[in-house]
């Protein structure tokens, strides 16, 4: 078996065309892409979609403030910002210029330049942590050559698992909307499995 690299991968980069759709579209494509900051990179297992204004857990329902205005596009730039003031998050811009829209990159399984175990991405925390990810990478363009997305691994849609977003109560029947995608199964899925 040839081992991917990060060098190998920069030839398979997404393009920006990529990211300008529905962020649940988007969401569900990121599945089986690899993360790729500078020679780590992991492939997505588990991401959830956020929406604009309307959105209550979204950091777009705010309008856009200094930290979230990233959010109104347009689609393909990195989005970090600190949880809880303790974890970075990844995310993904996805739209068009003015449209509010975002992908939380919730889990990944390694690919190259990470230890070979599971739970090492498993989680937006420890994703962020494993690829070396913080808020100096916020606000950048995905198809530079440190970070970037590419196509990996495809998944069939019969292995994709849908059901709502984590952590996000406050949200109301927002919280309840099937948000999050995940491929089914997969060992380096972070949060409760959910129906599909």
């Amino acid at each position: 078996m040839v081992m991917t690299t990060a060098a190998a991968l920069r030839a398979r980069k997404l393009s920006q065309r990529f990211y300008r759709r529905d962020p649940a579209v988007v969401a569900q494509a990121l599945l089986g892409c690899a993360l790729v900051h500078g020679e780590r990179a992991a492939m997505i297992v588990e991401t959830e979609a956020y929406l604009g204004p309307q959105d209550l857990a979204s950091h777009a329902r705010f309008g856009p403030t200094n930290r979230a205005s990233v959010m109104f596009g347009p689609g393909g730039v990195s989005y970090v910002y600190l949880c809880y003031g303790v974890h970075e998050m990844f995310n993904v811009v996805t739209g068009l210029d003015g449209e509010a829209s975002a992908v939380l990159i919730r889990a990944a399984a390694p690919i190259c330049g990470l230890p070979d175990e599971p739970n090492v991405a498993r989680g937006p925390g420890k994703l962020t942590r494993a690829l070396a990810l913080s808020r100096e990478q916020d606000r950048l363009r995905l198809d530079g050559d440190r970070l970037f997305l590419a196509r990996y691994r495809r998944i069939a849609a019969t292995r994709v698992a849908t059901g709502p977003r984590v952590g996000v109560d406050y949200a109301g029947s927002w919280a309840e909307r099937e948000l999050r995608f995940w491929i089914d199964g997969h060992a380096s899925v972070s949060g409760a499995r959910a129906r599909r």
